[in-house]
């Protein structure tokens, strides 16, 4: 199984310091790239977000920046936002960022958690679900190879057209990213795409029916196994008292920020408590007890790969960068 770690670069004050700045916080990000590759691990993650508290709004920017840092590494968005996007240059930028990376781009596709694109880009909300179906089919369109004519509600037409640069020997990968929709595991199974998991509450046991729809949708398209994935948030320390401590504060602020724009109460230590036990959606403790999660939840789903989402709050890098080793150190090399 693949093992990885995904960021917002998230800008919360944290550990008694002030917030970073834009710009300092898309530097850590790049390094924290470096070292989960220097950690022997498999994939790096950037989410796409257009709002004050997150400073990655160009995923295949920042990856770029990575993949001149980097020579091993898979460099997928965490995910791209493809309903606010246009297509033709979603595929252009990730097939540049495969050039650039010796064909290490990937592209996890997803509608958004967060609703800020669609006013930004001029957007209705309520074309939601009809803009990202329209996308994704033109999006994949893209990939082969040959010329591609489309006419469609969102964009103008294309005649006859083949977009460059083209990626060398491979279609771009592209993954469907879900939070645990039905009819997106589903789409994700008929297309033959593979299926990215956000599991950032409940019980992750609770996703088995979900990958079995997908499994069988995969079946019903005609198409072969697919990869799996989940992400999850997610800390380590070298004692279960550390990681608790360095993760409680943090983690809770950014999630207290979020709660009150979507009406949710504030989070109780009781809740986070419940959140990091061994039903819980935390995968946070010793390396010990994040390997044996992950395995449980591996076995249970079928996992593939698992991405940690580490700086959920803004954590000191110098703590970022020790939970990294320990996963690649530590984790690692139990799960594999």
């Amino acid at each position: 199984m693949e093992l990885g770690l995904t960021t917002f670069a998230e800008l919360y004050p944290t550990d008694g310091r002030p917030a970073p700045t834009a710009a300092q916080r898309l530097r850590q990000v790049v390094d924290e790239a470096v070292a989960t590759e220097a950690a022997g691990l498999d994939v790096y993650g950037v989410g796409e977000h257009h709002r004050a508290d997150f400073a990655a709004s160009a995923p295949a920017v920042v990856l770029a920046a990575i993949a001149a840092r980097t020579e091993r590494i898979r460099l997928t968005s965490a995910v791209t936002v493809l309903s606010s996007d246009d297509p033709v240059r979603v595929y252009q930028d990730f097939a540049t960022l495969d050039g650039l990376s010796q064909g290490r781009a990937e592209l996890m596709a997803g509608r958004g958690s967060f609703t800020e694109s669609f006013p930004l880009f001029g957007l209705d909300l309520a074309d939601y679900d009809e803009l990202f179906e329209e996308k994704l089919a033109l999006l994949l369109k893209l990939r082969e190879e040959r010329p591609v004519t489309w006419n469609g509600r969102f964009r103008a037409p294309l005649t006859d057209t083949v977009v460059y640069p083209r990626t060398d020997d491979r279609p771009l990968p592209v993954w469907i990213a879900v939070g645990g929709s039905p009819e997106s595991v589903v789409r994700a199974g008929l297309l033959g795409l593979p299926l990215a998991i956000a599991i950032i509450g409940g019980e992750p046991a609770r996703f088995a029916p979900l990958v079995e729809l997908y499994h069988r949708a995969l079946a019903e398209g005609g198409h072969e196994r697919q990869p799996v994935a989940v992400h999850a948030h997610g800390y380590l320390a070298d004692t279960e008292d550390a990681a608790i401590s360095e993760f409680w504060e943090p983690y809770t602020r950014a999630m207290n920020v979020i709660g009150r724009e979507r009406g949710w109460g504030r989070m109780s230590r009781a809740q986070f408590d419940a959140m990091r036990g061994p039903q819980g959606s935390l995968f946070l403790g010793t390396p010990e007890v994040v390997a044996d999660k992950i395995a449980t939840v591996r076995d249970t789903l079928g996992l593939d790969r698992f991405m940690l989402h580490t700086s959920v709050g803004t954590l000191p890098p110098e703590k970022v960068h020790h939970a990294i080793e320990l996963l690649g150190d530590k984790v690692a090399p139990q799960l594999r």
